[in-house]
């Protein structure tokens, strides 16, 4: 199976397990308790008004009625209308999302570039001082939970030093003219990565140490194989072994970690953005749950199920890149 084929299968597999996402959000949204008519009107609406908001938002339809006209529109790229924005509700999506995969993505940077040299240190100087550290680090980033890390990095540098922003986040392409003290695009750069810094730091801490354990444990296995103690018995330098033999073997279980630490992520950034008051999918979905917004609950989650999936099907693709004994042929 070439990887075009195996790609256009593992998109199709995807195809369900969105609609469970999509089915699932939904029900429990309607399983809630409350009504989001009395919390768009106030406690005590007119008749007339609740029946109007009713009929506008088709919540005077049977629920499978609504699913199944949501599925139908949701494969148009139509997710609804908000009833708290009063937009549509992949306009909110468009406007928070960039924010949310910035932060993602360079929390993912952080992690990767930190523990790979941290584990392979720590895995060729095993037992000794170095490693004993690496270690610490990492069952401390491992345990310590990523909100609390990020009040930590508020409290002493925002507030005690005074040296980085608290909160909000500028985008590194948001224009020149609507940042505050900006007068080029360099200078909105250095804004963009100071208030960059502390949330990468929070979210990306237990990332960098999941990874730092597995790429310590995965290059502890390949450097006792015997193919390594054979280039050893040839006289083949240490730094070679690493470069050439052990590296590059050592990293499929890194890649598969990669993929799983997806959701903990997406997780760990909406309390990311809610400590940092950061206006991405995290605080989005937070408000439309508050506000028993319908439709933007299920649109934004049914988005971050998407970025899951991707995020999952591209791990799977890298296998075949990094080792070339990984096929795509189920027969192999």
């Amino acid at each position: 199976m070439g990887r075009a084929q195996y790609t256009i299968r593992r998109i199709l597999q995807a195809i369900p397990v969105l609609f469970g996402v999509a089915a699932i959000t939904y029900f429990l949204m309607e399983a809630m308790p409350g009504d989001p008519v009395s919390i768009m009107l106030g406690p005590s609406p007119s008749a007339a008004q609740a029946e109007a908001i009713r009929a506008k938002y088709g919540l005077n339809q049977p629920v499978w009625v609504r699913f199944l006209n949501y599925l139908i529109d949701a494969i148009q790229l139509d997710l609804g209308q908000s009833m708290y924005y009063k937009v549509p509700v992949t306009q909110k999506i468009a406007e928070r999302l960039p924010v949310t995969l910035l932060l993602l993505a360079s929390s993912f940077s952080f992690a990767i570039v930190t523990a790979v040299p941290l584990g392979i240190i720590s895995a060729k100087r095993r037992n000794k001082p170095t490693d004993h550290v690496a270690r610490v680090v990492a069952l401390l980033g491992v345990s310590t939970p990523s909100f609390w890390i990020g009040l930590m990095l508020i409290i002493v540098f925002a507030y005690r030093l005074d040296v980085l922003p608290a909160t909000n986040l500028i985008l590194p392409w948001a224009p020149v003219a609507a940042i505050e003290g900006a007068s080029n695009r360099w200078e909105v750069l250095v804004t963009s990565g100071k208030h960059l810094l502390l949330p990468t730091l929070s979210l990306g801490t237990l990332q960098m140490a999941a990874l730092t354990r597995i790429e310590r444990s995965s290059m502890l296995e390949v450097l006792g194989q015997e193919y390594v103690k054979l280039a050893r018995a040839y006289g083949v330098s240490e730094r070679t072994i690493l470069r050439k033999h052990a590296f590059r073997n050592a990293q499929l279980p890194l890649i598969t970690l990669l993929g799983l630490q997806l959701t903990s992520a997406i997780g760990g950034a909406v309390l990311t953005e809610t400590v940092f008051s950061i206006n991405g999918m995290g605080r989005l979905i937070i408000t439309a749950i508050n506000n028993q917004d319908f439709a933007l609950v299920v649109g934004t989650t049914l988005v971050f199920g998407v970025v899951f999936v991707v995020g999952v099907i591209l791990t799977d693709l890298s296998y075949a890149y990094v080792d070339p004994r990984v096929t795509f042929d189920e027969a192999e």
